[in-house]
């Protein structure tokens, strides 16, 4: 998931001579955020995130679906790397050492967007209304996941193996990032890193894996 490359000043598009409209995804995508951060998920609303941007409503339903979507950003686009980054990976290198190879580049982040990405995280993880939709994108994660072993295994999508690997990396990955918004020294790479090989090695001693 890409995370907005900066702060935004809120009154940008509200009229101000030399203020261009902001009518970009990316820019929107700034401008919802730091309305969230100032008011709140819940009572920050479309028409705001609008005026803050000087345009309308219909204009912004043609970036984005719902104040939700928002938050996601360009998750189909996100979808799409990490299928390439699985596509990529080394096909003579253990499964579970290719998939953790995959997910922890998939979830690099340049230094300047890093406040952003926890910002979009905690939204995500922490708000009751976004949940639902955040089962619908998990679920579609999960599946490139799950194709990903049963490929791997040369097994059917729908056999236990895949299926199990896909719900327990996705649980491995949601648990290393719930960790990193409580840390914030904490590096999200290392978290995945040791969270994907204590899961390989199946908990065995109790002890993280070297």
């Amino acid at each position: 998931m890409e995370s907005p490359r900066g702060k935004a000043d809120v009154t940008a598009g509200r009229g101000r001579a030399g203020r261009p409209r902001a009518t970009s995804r990316d820019m929107l995508e700034q401008l919802g955020f730091e309305l969230f951060a100032r008011q709140g998920f819940d009572r920050t609303t479309v028409d705001d995130i609008a005026t803050a941007a000087g345009i309308g409503r219909r204009t912004f339903f043609r970036y984005f679906a719902s104040k939700n979507d928002l938050v996601w950003g360009d998750f189909e686009g996100q979808l799409v790397r990490l299928e390439a980054l699985l596509a990529a990976a080394d096909p003579a290198a253990p499964t579970m050492d290719a998939l953790r190879g995959a997910v922890v580049e998939f979830n690099r982040f340049d230094s300047a967007v890093v406040t952003w990405h926890r910002q979009r995280m905690s939204l995500i993880l922490r708000v009751p209304t976004l949940q639902a939709d955040s089962a619908l994108r998990y679920a579609s994660w999960r599946d490139l996941v799950t194709r990903f072993v049963a490929r791997r295994m040369d097994l059917d999508r729908s056999d236990m193996t895949p299926r199990l690997i896909g719900h327990t990396v996705l649980a491995a990955c949601i648990a290393s990032y719930e960790h990193w918004l409580t840390d914030e020294v904490a590096s999200l790479e290392e978290l995945l890193d040791v969270s994907l090989r204590q899961l390989a090695s199946g908990f065995g001693t109790g002890e993280p894996a070297n």
